[in-house]
């Protein structure tokens, strides 16, 4: 087989049904290869656009989107989609065409160093050089892509790769020495979280993004219920908690509820679940939270710290790590209902005084914002 053929073959063994784009010189070969095929291609205007529609494909199956464009300004219009992908932690997986291998670095037409130029803004990013390391290359893309924290995963494939011939041989699992993600929390750490929920007086759940990506939904629920605890989500983690429990707070930060962000402000214990503490939530540092303890729950250890110092991190799956907390915390004798009585008559007392409302004539021009009242 070529490099075009092993291209969609390897997309065929990820299970790939759709790829977005927008085609070019240095891609014709996988475009024709793509077209034999009779694979899924949507056509994108602007490649910054296929980008996103990947990302809205993501989100909505629960696989990587792909993408493919060509080389030069093909490969920099993605750059904007790559930063969005990875600050939502979206996993998709972009493919970008780039001149012959013989005049990488001679400023050849459309001729972009793609790679360094999205080192910022990719989970990971990698040159094939060989068309032998084309099928790994491609398989160890999309492992990167959709495990540990996901995110976005860029490979540059040059024309004469694309038409270079070799033996497809498809790897079935993928060996990384440096990338082995954390997905099991440690279960002393977890047990000493156990104990700080048990002993806060006035703990808040802070719900992320990896709350949905984690599937954790149903343990989130479960965690709030078991322990009495109000609950609020992030923008990323709306849909993490029903909006209709009582429990719920809203959304917290800049754009938040009130009671949201003041229950976080009179908090003794916040747990972030799948979080990461960004300035729309926080505002100024030195005042966040500040009669408050922290548990950190995260996949990626990198978040755990950046931003605010944590009491206790909790490494691993959000789904993992929720499921063992409660587990450990049912072994804990304590009646939660009544222990929080005074924080959760305070929290629906804020609820009800501060909603979120605007106020609307009913005989006059609807008026499409919000406000506290």
């Amino acid at each position: 087989m070529n490099g075009a053929e092993i291209f969609v073959e390897s997309l065929r063994k990820e299970g790939v049904d759709t790829i977005f784009g927008h085609p070019g010189g240095a891609i014709l070969p996988i475009n024709d290869a793509l077209y034999q095929a009779g694979m899924r291609t949507i056509l994108a205007r602007h490649e910054q656009g296929a980008v996103h529609m990947a990302e809205g494909y993501a989100r909505a199956t629960g696989k990587p989107g792909v993408v493919l464009v060509t080389s030069g300004p093909g490969g920099t219009n993605v750059v904007t989609g790559l930063t969005n992908a990875l600050m939502d932690s979206t996993p998709i997986v972009v493919f970008t065409g780039q001149v012959p291998t013989g005049v990488i670095g001679n400023d050849a037409f459309q001729e972009a160093d793609i790679v360094g130029i999205t080192h910022s803004c990719t989970k990971h990013n990698t040159l094939v050089r060989d068309v032998r390391e084309l099928a790994t290359t491609i398989k160890e893309a999309f492992f990167i892509a959709s495990t540990g924290r996901p995110g976005p995963v860029l490979v540059d494939i040059p024309k004469d790769v694309s038409t270079s011939e070799c033996e497809f041989v498809y790897p079935d699992t993928v060996h990384m020495r440096g990338y082995k993600p954390t997905l099991e929390g440690h279960a002393g750490q977890i047990r000493r979280a156990a104990d700080m929920l048990a002993a806060a007086e006035r703990p808040v759940l802070y719900a992320g993004g990896g709350v949905v990506l984690s599937g954790a939904s149903a343990e989130l629920r479960r965690l709030g219920e078991l322990t009495a605890t109000p609950v609020t989500n992030t923008l990323m983690g709306l849909g993490g908690f029903p909006g209709v429990h009582d429990l719920w707070l809203g959304m917290l930060g800049m754009h938040g509820t009130f009671a949201a962000n003041t229950a976080m402000d009179s908090a003794d214990l916040v747990v972030a679940i799948g979080a990461r503490f960004d300035d729309r939530v926080t505002g100024n540092l030195e005042e966040f939270c500040v009669n408050a303890k922290f548990i950190h729950i995260d996949i990626d250890p990198s978040l755990i710290g950046k931003n605010v110092q944590v009491d206790l991190p909790i490494v691993g799956d959000v789904k993992h790590c929720l499921t063992r907390l409660i587990e450990a915390l049912t072994s804990i004798q304590k009646d939660w209902h009544v222990d929080h009585r005074t924080w959760l008559e305070q929290v629906r007392t804020w609820k009800t005084e501060y909603p979120l409302g605007f106020d609307q004539d009913p005989d006059g021009e609807l008026l499409p914002w919000c406000r506290d009242t």
